[in-house]
């Protein structure tokens, strides 16, 4: 389960599929320049202290707001700006979500890993273009999408010779505004790329709550648990150092308080599952 991957890579000094545990972290949105540069410090010095490798995660843009008064973020130009100069003074690997094929190249330029939101994982010419990088490409499965069928986007990354892609579990379809994570699919997914789990998106409560997504945060710590038992790569979290006034999906986020409590237990139940 958490054995050595047949598509490991490297991401800087982050190794994916080679056995150990590697976190994506950061804020959903990039709120200010500022306060990406203090999340980010916060969680590396966290990280470094477990030793865990760690990669910054924040959106330029949140394109999929459910309203269209909802915060998006900086934007293409400046938010690109802001994450280059973060990777370039703390020598952290960066990661941000791309929602169209002519973004790219541009943001090819600024981060190490260009992320396909899982609402588009089926989009041939986003895959395509982000596979055309180079950069690293971490596929979010569509909550509509079964585990197995996965491979059809990683074989569209493919195609273009990048082989450095990873898949991200959060959660399925339960009815209304409800999501639901079967645990099975880790495995499944394993069979296609090295595979991370979204432990805040996974209690996500998709438009559940007056034009904004809901969330239950305090069952964070029981799906990663899981599913780090279960066995896979790496894990996914929005943190905030203060999430009832996080811009974007603040109903879901980890406060940052909370963190290093729990990858301590989570690098406990990883040395169990790693000698099994």
């Amino acid at each position: 389960m958490s054995t050595h991957h047949p598509n490991s890579f490297e991401i800087g000094p982050v190794r994916v599929g080679e056995g150990g545990l590697f976190l994506i972290a950061g804020p959903c949105v990039i709120e200010s320049e500022a306060h990406v540069r203090t999340m980010a410090d916060s969680i590396q010095r966290i990280t470094s202290d477990l030793g865990i490798p760690y990669i910054f995660k924040a959106s330029f843009d949140k394109a999929n707001r459910t309203s269209v008064k909802s915060f998006r973020g900086p934007g293409l130009v400046e938010g690109t700006r802001i994450l280059k100069r973060l990777a370039e003074s703390t020598g952290l690997p960066v990661l941000t979500d791309v929602h169209d094929a002519s973004q790219c190249a541009i943001v090819a330029e600024a981060v190490d890993v260009l992320q396909i939101p899982a609402f588009l994982c089926r989009q041939t010419d986003l895959l395509v273009a982000a596979g055309n990088t180079g950069r690293a490409v971490n596929i979010k499965k569509g909550q509509f999408v079964a585990p197995w069928d996965m491979t059809h986007p990683v074989e569209k990354v493919r195609s273009t010779g990048n082989q450095r892609i990873f898949l991200t579990e959060r959660g399925v379809c339960f009815g209304y505004n409800t999501l639901v994570v079967d645990f099975r699919s880790l495995p499944q997914m394993r069979k296609l790329a090295p595979v991370v789990f979204d432990g805040t998106h996974s209690v996500q409560q998709p438009s559940a709550a007056n034009g904004v997504s809901g969330g239950q945060p305090e069952f964070i710590p029981t799906l990663v648990r899981a599913a780090v038992a279960a066995g896979l790569d790496g894990l996914f979290l929005e943190v905030h150092n203060d999430p009832a006034n996080a811009k974007s999906d603040g109903a879901n986020a980890l406060d940052l308080k909370l963190l290093k409590p729990l990858l301590e237990q989570l690098l406990a139940i990883h040395k169990v599952v790693a000698t099994k």
